[in-house]
């Protein structure tokens, strides 16, 4: 590494600093962010911090929707970029987005409520994927706040992913 990089040990979710010369291997570049193997575990890196790293990430992918596509449909598009650190699948695929609520205020701005679980209830990623899940929400035109709510009925599990997640999964 060129520099030193902050990011967030997987799975605990605790922030840590990568010293300047730390070796990483990159596992997985998707969406807005990096895993990264290192001597002290897994990390998940932002884009933001890859060019202290060396790295330069990928673009993400543009969305395909058409411009008249609803908020909703927009708030859905934007939570497929927010990818699980430990399997190269995003959030929505995998199942752990159980709904996207839009509810728009008299001035014309909206309220846009996501209701989400994880994969264990024990998962210290958790803040950082609803963080991330809110930050990106909030981005689109015409949000004027956001709220995540984390919900563990029903429980997670294989079933709730999309046939595609479970081909890139080799599970199918």
């Amino acid at each position: 590494m060129k520099q030193e990089a902050a990011g967030v040990q997987i799975p605990g979710g605790n922030a840590i600093t990568l010293p300047e010369g730390s070796r990483i291997y990159i596992t997985q570049m998707l969406g807005n962010s990096i895993t990264a193997a290192t001597d002290i575990g897994l990390v998940r890196i932002t884009r933001d911090e890859a060019d202290r790293l060396g790295i330069t990430p990928k673009e993400e992918e543009q969305s395909t929707l058409p411009p008249d596509a609803s908020l909703e449909d927009r708030v859905w598009d934007t939570l497929k970029a927010i990818y699980d650190p430990e399997i190269p699948v995003d959030i929505v695929n995998l199942g752990l987005v159980y709904g996207v609520e839009v509810i728009t205020h008299e001035n014309g701005k909206s309220h846009v409520h996501i209701l989400m679980t994880l994969t264990a209830p024990g998962c210290g990623m958790g803040p950082h994927l609803m963080a991330e899940a809110e930050t990106r929400a909030l981005a689109l035109e015409g949000v004027e706040t956001v709220d995540v709510e984390f919900v563990w009925d029903p429980p997670w599990n294989q079933e709730m992913m999309t046939e595609e997640a479970k081909m890139t999964l080799g599970l199918i």
